[in-house]
């Protein structure tokens, strides 16, 4: 068993480099599959997903080199288009592959993802894209789902909701697609801008990224290209959330402040000072956080991966505020395990109502998911006494080292793995 332990009341001093963004990295590998050559990313997170993605283009066929951050995916020998049920079970963004396979091999074969700790996640809408550009779907009982178009086609695809992966999926189908593809309701996340350049810099012809309506012009082959992953905002924005919670100042280098809407502002207007360089953002916090109100939004409103460890934050303000969670109804699972260590904090549907106390107390609690375990740390820096926080796997899904990074801004933490 993987667990984290942290002393907390340590104010936080330092600064640190952002890792590259898990979100950004994951469709860009899947990106590759489309060249039959070779596609080079810089900056790459040596995080547990990722390395999970390199084993199903492995799997598939592909050559992948993964030397410090940089990684190389030679894919001019893919022979596989069906994808094992364990890596879809193990990482659930694999989906974004069927776009991309469908593009280069007229077919694919995946399952249905299944659950999530987080709340459901249909692909109802990656299908219904998929199936807008010409692709025919069978689901089977078996939870399988077989792909196959003999020629995608562009078409107008309109979301009712700004979904990410659905955004992906087709964006990744209709590059090579015959003719013009226009989607609309398109996610508007910094992720879906970096991989449309990313993209149009291996030949497609992409316009419109960071907007809700993007245009796509299929074009016949791509070709060798290197492109850099930017950095983590949801990363950078939970180090924020840290130094929120525990006071202190913190510099995070490799992050574009403009990447993290309106979260900078909001722990201003909460008694931060924020100074946004050319080169990241700094942070500084004396006392405690002034209480807010808040509900999540995909971009530009608050991001659902941040809400957990703005729980945190909370947990420990100058006063009582609440957030009412709109994207994944089952994101409140910190709240219990904060609640061992003394958070006040009242679960109503969709709606968590915080009471700020500080500080809190330390104490024994288990990691629920990826975002809910990196809220478990920034709510134990505040906490007296040690913290123990168990089930610390889910925590490298996103995070390369949480503990260096805190360590680093002066955080009295370390790790054992045992069992």
């Amino acid at each position: 068993m993987s667990t984290i332990q942290i002393e907390g009341l340590r104010p936080l001093r330092g600064e640190i480099a952002v890792q590259g963004s898990k979100n950004a990295a994951l469709p860009m590998m899947a990106a590759a599959i489309l060249h039959k050559g070779v596609t080079v990313l810089e900056h790459v997170p040596r995080i547990r997903d990722v390395f999970c993605m390199i084993d199903i283009l492995k799997t598939m066929g592909c050559r992948c080199e993964f030397e410090g951050h940089r990684l190389t995916i030679g894919a001019q020998t893919l022979s596989r288009i069906a994808i094992p049920r364990s890596y879809v079970t193990a990482m659930r963004s694999s989906i974004v592959l069927l776009g991309p396979f469908l593009s280069r091999c007229g077919e694919a074969a995946t399952y249905y993802p299944g659950g999530c700790s987080i709340g459901s996640r249909p692909i109802d809408l990656h299908l219904y894209g998929l199936r807008k550009l010409g692709t025919e779907i069978e689901e089977r009982g078996d939870d399988k789902i077989a792909a196959r178009a003999e020629r995608l086609k562009g078409c107008e695809i309109v979301f009712p909701y700004p979904s990410v992966g659905a955004t992906e999926n087709v964006l990744l189908a209709a590059v090579r697609a015959e003719g013009t593809t226009v989607i609309r309701g398109a996610a508007r996340e910094p992720e879906i801008e970096s991989l449309c350049r990313m993209l149009n810099g291996m030949g497609a012809r992409i316009r419109g990224q960071g907007t809700g309506t993007i245009t796509v012009e299929g074009v016949d082959a791509l070709h060798d290209s290197e492109f850099r992953v930017p950095g983590d905002r949801i990363v950078a924005g939970t180090y924020l959330a840290a130094v929120m919670a525990a006071g202190g100042r913190a510099f995070l280098r490799g992050i574009e402040a403009d990447q993290l809407a309106g979260v900078p502002e909001l722990f201003a207007g909460m008694g931060a000072r924020i100074r946004r360089e050319e080169d990241g953002i700094g942070i500084s916090m004396e006392g405690r956080p002034a209480a807010v109100s808040l509900e999540t939004r995909p971009y530009p409103g608050f991001p659902t991966d941040l809400q957990s460890p703005m729980l945190s934050v909370l947990a420990v303000s100058s006063g009582s505020g609440q957030i009412r969670e709109t994207v994944f109804e089952g994101r409140f699972a910190a709240a219990e395990e904060l609640k061992k260590m003394g958070a006040q904090i009242e679960i109503d549907g969709r709606t968590a109502a915080v009471r700020g106390r500080y500080p809190l107390e330390g104490a024994e609690v288990d990691a629920p998911d990826l975002r809910g375990g990196a809220a478990l740390a920034v709510a134990a820096l505040a906490a007296a006494g040690e913290t123990r926080i168990r089930e610390c796997s889910h925590i490298l899904r996103g995070y390369e080292d949480i503990c260096r990074d805190l360590r680093l801004l002066g955080a009295g933490i370390r790790s054992n793995t045992s069992g």
